[in-house]
């Protein structure tokens, strides 16, 4: 699917929009929060309307869409998205994601758009200190905003 304008967000089928949001969240009541909200008067309003919170399973289904922080990520999207993240980054996230994933049982979850490796590094080191439930509830808050990053990179 093509940019579409707002105006053509606002009006186009559900059912052409459906793989298109689900593409930026893995979560169906997430695209028909999305879509039921329609028309939005602006770029802002479709963003707030995005910040749905989600649910442990919800969290956990959308998290297996993405690829671990440093990886080699199967789709453009992800990897503009981890663009900070150099080669000598993903070494030191390769240990630091096992680490991660041992503690909490699941990939580490962060919007990383326009931060650098070190800071993603940092942050994931500073979440370590989280009970599971609190790192959950992180980790779905930074799904619904890597969403609403792919959601405006598809709607102007």
């Amino acid at each position: 699917m093509n940019r579409l304008s707002l105006a053509e967000f606002n009006t186009a089928d559900a059912t052409r929009l459906r793989p298109m949001l689900t593409e930026c969240l893995a979560v169906p009541r997430w695209a028909d929060h999305v879509l039921a909200g329609r028309p939005y008067s602006d770029l802002d309003a479709l963003r707030t309307h995005a910040a749905l919170t989600l649910t442990p399973d919800e969290i956990h289904t959308a998290m297996a869409a993405h690829p671990r922080i440093g990886e080699k990520p199967a789709s453009g999207t992800s990897h503009a998205e981890q663009s900070g993240v150099d080669d000598e980054d993903a070494r030191r996230f390769r240990n630091a994601n096992a680490e991660y994933e041992e503690r909490f049982g699941h990939v580490f979850l962060i919007c990383a758009s326009g931060r650098s490796g070190a800071e993603l590094l940092a942050e994931l080191r500073g979440r370590m200190t989280n009970d599971p439930e609190t790192e959950l509830r992180i980790a779905g808050e930074e799904l619904v905003k890597i969403a609403q990053l792919r959601l405006a990179k598809e709607v102007s």
